[in-house]
């Protein structure tokens, strides 16, 4: 009901084509906010908007897959649905009623290196969303009943979204293949086996290790009195004490030996595809804005270059996109062609390697860069329009770069980045002996 761990996966496949040129930059305001850490460790974000009476509040937790035990994968996932039980002071099936009967919404979302819970409430509803927030931090009920219940819930959503989607388990072989042996070996939706034999006892641990003040960045964005939501804040959150210290391994990328092809044979696939992925520089990386561009000028709607090449010129395939998955260790971008009827996936895969070779070796056009330029402002701009998508941002500069004011000038690092800088990037990143090819062939049940 509330997971959307993979609408980054499939929000990075489509980008806004067609932007013309426009200083954005310059008509941006910066985004005003307070910060502070409470003695138990929580760090606060502040940032009023009074442009319209509401209020959101964003708990990021610095918990993903990629702090799983790799024989018990899926945690994470799990408790972002074990979350929404019981607490010592709410009773099950009722913190969605709490907040819709308010007039709010919610929502969570699970990473590999972050679990997020947001409300958005009527501004008079403060309270009510801190107070939920501050009661499943360290008053959840991770008992019988509910476990029992989120079993379920996870092992059909999983069956809804990747065994019983056409090429739904592409996005799990490509990080397994990518980064097998390593902590990103595999998805947030976990094994089904492994939530399965999971014990109360284990899912205690995980929850008293991760959900911890300390552990959480609080952000409190919209239209509030900035005194009052600081006293709402100590009386929920400051009565926890410091959590201990959590002892994460060092992250391992594992050294690929070689390309990796495997043929999936697919009984939801009506026609065949190709998944081609590389692994790409971690979030914050200069080459990580560069990859970014790179994946506009190859999948910008209908003027990018895989649609261009391979649905408009040749017609071999019905659908080709990127999309790029920059994470706080390291990232992917995967290119995929849907085959047309009656072409070959051996053609689809010769010309997606053609245009990659035509970037490694041309490089991009002057429209093209400023095109991908001009795509990155409008994302920074207008993906930060509201209270709640301003909360999130918030939470995620903080915690990835420990620098919440990121929130105001990443966007000069996607203007640092220059077309030699592309093609330099494309040769670097698109090895022909570090790729993960993956085959979907129709299967008749």
């Amino acid at each position: 009901m509330f997971c959307n761990f993979r609408s980054t996966f499939f929000a990075l496949s489509a980008v806004i084509a067609g932007i013309t040129s426009i200083p954005a930059f310059a008509q941006m305001n910066a985004i005003k906010f307070e910060e502070y850490d409470m003695p138990n460790g929580l760090h606060v974000i502040l940032h009023q908007d009074k442009s319209a009476p509401v209020v959101a509040t964003v708990l990021h937790y610095r918990v993903g897959s990629r702090d799983e035990n790799p024989q018990r994968t899926g945690f994470a996932h799990f408790f972002e649905h074990l979350m929404f039980e019981a607490t010592d002071d709410i009773p099950r099936a009722t913190i969605d009623k709490h907040i819709e009967g308010a007039g709010g919404q919610l929502n969570a979302y699970t990473s590999f290196d972050e679990t997020v819970y947001h409300f958005e409430v009527p501004a008079n509803e403060i309270k009510l969303a801190l107070w939920i927030e501050s009661e499943r931090m360290r008053k959840l009920h991770v008992e019988s009943k509910g476990v029992e219940t989120q079993r379920g819930v996870v092992k059909e959503e999983r069956k809804n979204r990747t065994d019983n989607t056409p090429y739904g388990t592409s996005f799990e072989k490509l990080f397994k293949n990518l980064f097998g042996g390593g902590s990103y070996g595999w998805t947030p939706i976990g094994s089904a086996q492994h939530i399965d034999v999971a014990t109360i006892s284990e899912f205690k641990e995980f929850y008293n290790k991760f959900y911890e003040p300390n552990n959480a960045t609080l952000v409190i964005a919209g239209d509030f009195d900035t005194k009052m939501a600081r006293e709402y804040v100590d009386a929920y959150f400051g009565i926890y004490p410091k959590g201990e210290e959590i002892k994460r391994e060092d992250f391992k990328l594992p050294e690929i030996s070689g390309e990796y092809r495997e043929t999936v044979e697919d009984t939801k696939a009506q026609l065949p595809a190709v998944y081609i992925g590389y692994r790409g520089p971690k979030k914050g990386n200069p080459d990580a804005y560069a990859i970014d561009m790179i994946n506009t000028i190859l999948s910008g709607g209908q003027s990018g270059r895989l649609y261009q090449r391979l649905v408009d010129k040749d017609q071999i395939a019905v659908q080709s996109y990127s999309f790029n998955q920059d994470l706080q260790n390291a990232g992917m971008l995967a290119v995929v062609g849907v085959v047309a009827p009656g072409k070959t996936t051996g053609a689809v895969e010769k010309a997606i390697y053609e245009e990659i070779e035509r970037l490694q070796k041309d490089g991009v056009s002057d429209e093209e860069f400023q095109k991908a330029r001009n795509t990155e402002e409008d994302r920074f701009i207008f993906g930060k329009k509201n209270a709640l998508e301003k909360a999130e941002a918030l939470a995620k500069y903080y915690t990835y770069f420990g620098k919440t004011n990121e929130i105001n000038t990443e966007i000069q690092r996607y203007n640092k980045v220059t077309k030699a800088d592309l093609q330099r990037v494309a040769k670097q990143y698109f090895s022909v002996d570090k790729r993960v090819v993956l085959t979907y062939v129709p299967k008749t049940k």
